[in-house]
C-alpha cells in the first residue's frame, strides 16, 4: 500500500511514506500495551488534562492542521477550519462528562436485603482504530477522544492517501503530554490488520470505511474473538413534505448534498419530494445547485471541492454512466466544472427505477437522486427502501409531524428540518449495512469497556 500525498487539485505528488514493516508493527503493539498499563491507573483528572491540551492546540494552531486537510484530501478552506474545530470540541465533550459517564452504576435488585449490584466500566486494552480519508482528523478523534478518556491505547492505520493527517495527529497527542505508546500512527498494510487483530494484547478494532472494508475487517475480528464497530456507507434519505418551506429546504439540500464535494457517508443523498410539490423544489435545487463555484480549494471563494483523488472522480463518474445504462436519466447542472483537479461536475439522476441497481448504491460525490413520490407514506416507503440505514432527513413547517415521520424512517439518525449533522455532543452510527455499534457522547465512551458486574451478598449460605 502506497502511503502518499497527492494533491487532488493540482495532482502532485507531495510526499511519499514508506510501509510499516512487522517487526515495526510488533513494536508498536508492545508499546501500546506498556503504555496501557499505566494509563488505565492515571486518575481521570491527569487524562482531562491531556485531552484539553489537545484541544488547546488544535484551536491554536487550527491554520496549520486545516492546510494539511486541504492539500491532501481537497477540502474546502472553512470546511477544514469547521473539521479542526468539531475534532477539538470532541476532546473537550470529553474531559467535561467522561468521568460522570464512567461512574459505577448501582442496579435495582429485586430484594435489597440480601445485597447490593452495581456495575463498574474498566478499560479493556489496545484498539485498533481504521479510519477513512473524508475527515482525517474528526474521524479520528471521535475514537481517540472517549478510548484514552476511558483509558484504552490506540493504534491508527489511516487511509493511505492522508499520510501527513495522520502523522499530524500522532504529534498532537504527544504535545498534548500522552505518554508514549498511548496513541501511535501505523503506516500499515491491510496484511498486517489481520497480524494486529491476532495479537493476543489487542482487544478490539473501530472501523470507518466501505461496506467491502467493514466486512473483511469484521471477519478478520471475529476470527480472533475481538469486538468491533464498524461505520460504513450511507445513502440517507431527504424526505420533503407537502408543507415544507421550498426555499429553506432547497439551500440546506444543496448543502446537504454538496458539502465535502458530497464525500460524506451522511450526505443527503436521496430526496424524495411528495408530488405537489417535486416540480417547484426540482427547480429549487438545481437553481441552488447551479450557484456553486467549483475551485481552488485554498481559495475562499470555491464552494465545491475537487473529490479527493482522480481514481475517486472517474469511479463516480463511471457509476452515473451505469445508472444511465440501466435507464436513469442524469443532468448535468451548473457552469462547467475546471478541466484541472479531480472534479466531477454536479448531477442529478431522476427516474432511478427499483430495477435500476443504482437506486441502491452510494454515490460519493456531488450526484443527487431525485425520487417523486405520490404522498408522505410513498416517501417513507421509498426513504427505507435501501440496503444503508446511516442517517437521514424530514423538512416540514410542522416540526412535530417531522418527529412522528422520522420514526417511521429505518435508520440511525433523522433529523427534522436539517440534514444529517454530526456534533460532538451527539451520537453517530447506524444499522444494516451502515455498520452497528455507535460513537460519541456515553455509546461511543463505552463501546469497549468491560461492564463489569460487582455484586455485595450479605445472607447466610443456603443448603
Amino acid at each position: 500500500m502506497a502511503y502518499a500525498t497527492i494533491n487532488p487539485y493540482t495532482g502532485e505528488t507531495l510526499a511519499t511514506y514508506k510501509d510499516a514493516t512487522d517487526s515495526e508493527v510488533a513494536e508498536a503493539i508492545a508499546k501500546a500495551h506498556g503504555a496501557f498499563l499505566n494509563w488505565k491507573e492515571t486518575p481521570f483528572a491527569e487524562r482531562a488534562k491531556i485531552l484539553q491540551k489537545a484541544a488547546d492546540l488544535l484551536r491554536r494552531d487550527s491554520d496549520r492542521y486545516a492546510r494539511l486537510l486541504t492539500l491532501e484530501m481537497g477540502k474546502l478552506v472553512y470546511e477544514a477550519k469547521a473539521e479542526v474545530e468539531l475534532s477539538a470540541s470532541i476532546f473537550e465533550y470529553y474531559v467535561r462528562n467522561a468521568e460522570q459517564l464512567l461512574k459505577p452504576e448501582k442496579l435495582p435488585v429485586l430484594d435489597p436485603a440480601e445485597g447490593e449490584a452495581f456495575i463498574v466500566c474498566e478499560p479493556l486494552g489496545v484498539l485498533l482504530a481504521i479510519e477513512p480519508w473524508n475527515f482525517p482528523y474528526y474521524q479520528v478523534a471521535r475514537i481517540v477522544a472517549p478510548q484514552l478518556a476511558a483509558g484504552n491505547t490506540v493504534l491508527l492505520k489511516h487511509a493511505s492517501n492522508v499520510p501527513q493527517s495522520a502523522a499530524a495527529f500522532e504529534l498532537l497527542m504527544r504535545e498534548a503530554g500522552l505518554p508514549e505508546g498511548g496513541f501511535q500512527n501505523l503506516y500499515a498494510t491491510r496484511s498486517q490488520i489481520d497480524l494486529i487483530l491476532n495479537d493476543p494484547r489487542v482487544q478490539g478494532v473501530a472501523l470507518t470505511g466501505s461496506e467491502d472494508a467493514g466486512s473483511v475487517v469484521a471477519a478478520q475480528a471475529g476470527k480472533a474473538l475481538k469486538k468491533s464497530t464498524l461505520e460504513l456507507g450511507g445513502s440517507d434519505a431527504f424526505l420533503v413534505l407537502a408543507d415544507a418551506d421550498l426555499e429553506k429546504t432547497s439551500k440546506w439540500a444543496v448543502f446537504g448534498r454538496h458539502s465535502n464535494a458530497g464525500q460524506v457517508c451522511t450526505s443527503s443523498k436521496r430526496m424524495i419530494v411528495v408530488d405537489p410539490i417535486y416540480d417547484r423544489f426540482l427547480a429549487s435545487y438545481k437553481l441552488g445547485v447551479a450557484g456553486l463555484v467549483a475551485g481552488d480549494p485554498f481559495d475562499p471563494k470555491s464552494t465545491l471541492a475537487p473529490l479527493s483523488s482522480q481514481d475517486a472522480a472517474d469511479k463516480v463518474k463511471d457509476r452515473i454512466r451505469q445508472a444511465v445504462a440501466h435507464g436513469a436519466k442524469a443532468e448535468e447542472v451548473g457552469p462547467p466544472v475546471p478541466n484541472r483537479g479531480a472534479f466531477v461536475q454536479p448531477t442529478i439522476l431522476t427516474d432511478v427505477g427499483e430495477d435500476n441497481p443504482a437506486r441502491y448504491w452510494e454515490f460519493f460525490g456531488p450526484v443527487s437522486m431525485l425520487f417523486r413520490a405520490r404522498d408522505e407514506d410513498d416517501a417513507v416507503r421509498i426513504a427505507n427502501d435501501s440496503p444503508f440505514g446511516l442517517g437521514g432527513s424530514v423538512f416540514t413547517s410542522n416540526p412535530a409531524h417531522g418527529v412522528e415521520v422520522a420514526r417511521k424512517v429505518s435508520t440511525g439518525m433523522v433529523f427534522v428540518n436539517h440534514p444529517t449533522k454530526a456534533e460532538a455532543d451527539l451520537p453517530f452510527g447506524g444499522i444494516r449495512r451502515s455498520g452497528y455499534g455507535r460513537e460519541l457522547i456515553g455509546l461511543g465512551l463505552k463501546e469497549f469497556v468491560n461492564h463489569k458486574l460487582i455484586g455485595v451478598v450479605d445472607i447466610d449460605a443456603r443448603f
